[in-house]
């Protein structure tokens, strides 16, 4: 159904989340998801500092500064401080950020490393790395399936439609449909996709549904040394270019998707975090049985992963922050601009942030799904649904 590239055992997840979409759980979809979800994030934590240094390292031939990120009030604090250079644009967005900061989305969590090089007796920021939330993992999958099934209600229309034109003995270009018969085909379609998913009737494989940018990381390449920059990356062990889309517009940047073979050896030679022994710890497992597992889970699963490279200078990752691209306003407009928003795409929604939170929750034991996708519920249900994930008890 859909695939997280930056992840291990990702077909093992795209099965899961298939397996729900259907209401068919599997008794050992708990523990499975939790290993996914808890693993994944200790291994991405160990890999993604790795890859970051080393694609910082092609730019700056210095020792790089760290600092831990929890907010977007952390990175945004510091891009306006220690600047590389100045302009009237870059003046006026500092200027608006320091005279109402509280206007900036600076709550926003924001799980990520900043990075830096002593400038001019102070550090000047050169980018950073982050992790996506499990929230915005579960919107953004949701929104890809919900596109997906859209296209595939509108195509089950549009057979609908040819149907009667054939009746009519008419070409479908001469069908002249009202609005409100429109609309009955429409969810005459949704309500076939239903039963389809309902009754366990395979849909079609939608081998697009990739979410690629899991972990990314955010470089200042000033425009002259962009071509210098993607030569080093393209020469660098480890690292192989599998995609590179411009933007041009409100928003400015180069976008690579870079497959990523870690030294999965030296990345196992790290400690582990406390979180990590925490949270397995729900299911009778001690630190040594941890790092057994934890080792087993990383030896046994793909050789690479898939990380999200975002290529901007100066001002424009100031405009992607605080000025006219920025990036909680384009979240916000993706939200808006769904296309289809039936009962459907909010079980989907839902189905999606369920599982995240499941795997964040101290529950052991998965005996029912509370939510059918061909089902109809009123958001409080989901409210309480939620809630009850954090109740004590199993």
């Amino acid at each position: 159904m859909i695939t997280f590239s930056g992840i291990l055992h990702r077909d093992a997840l795209k099965q899961l989340i298939t397996r729900w979409m259907y209401n068919a759980p599997d008794p050992s979809d708990a523990e499975i998801l939790n290993r996914l979800v808890h693993f994944n994030s200790a291994f991405i934590r160990s890999y993604l500092p790795a890859f970051s240094e080393k694609i910082f390292g092609l730019l700056h031939d210095v020792p790089l500064k760290m600092r831990k990120a929890t907010s977007k009030a952390d990175l945004k604090d510091v891009i306006v401080e220690n600047l590389p250079y100045h302009n009237p644009r870059i003046d006026a967005m500092v200027s608006a950020y320091r005279i109402d900061p509280g206007v900036y989305y600076r709550e926003t969590p924001f799980q990520g490393i900043l990075y830096f090089v002593e400038h001019s007796g102070g550090l000047r920021y050169i980018g950073s790395n982050r992790i996506k939330r499990s929230r915005r993992l579960a919107e953004k999958a949701a929104r890809r399936i919900i596109d997906r099934m859209y296209i595939d209600i509108r195509k089950r229309a549009d057979a609908l439609a040819r149907d009667r034109a054939l009746h009519l003995g008419i070409p479908m270009e001469l069908l002249i449909t009202p609005q409100s018969e429109m609309i009955e085909e429409f969810l005459k379609a949704e309500s076939r996709l239903l039963d389809d998913l309902k009754n366990g009737r395979p849909m079609e494989e939608n081998h697009g549904m990739i979410i690629r940018d899991v972990a990314g990381i955010k470089v200042i390449v000033e425009d002259s040394h962009r071509q210098h920059f993607f030569d080093r990356v393209s020469e660098t062990r480890c690292c192989d270019l599998l995609e590179r889309e411009d933007h041009s517009g409100v928003y400015n940047a180069i976008n690579l998707i870079i497959r990523y073979q870690p030294d999965k050896e030296e990345l196992l030679s790290n400690p582990m975090k406390r979180q990590t022994f925490d949270f397995m710890q729900k299911w009778g497992m001690g630190p040594d049985e941890v790092r057994r597992v934890f080792r087993d889970f990383v030896l046994e699963a793909e050789e690479s992963v898939e990380v999200e490279v975002i290529v901007c200078n100066y001002q424009e990752m100031l405009e992607s922050e605080i000025g006219q691209s920025m990036h909680e306003e384009r979240i916000l407009r993706q939200r808006l601009d769904q296309q289809y928003k039936g009962q459907l795409a909010c079980n989907i929604e839902f189905l999606m942030e369920y599982l995240f939170a499941f795997a964040e929750s101290e529950k052991t034991e998965l005996t029912a799904l509370p939510i059918r996708l061909w089902d109809r519920y009123l958001p409080d249900y989901f409210d309480g649904v939620l809630k009850s994930l954090y109740d004590s008890g199993t």
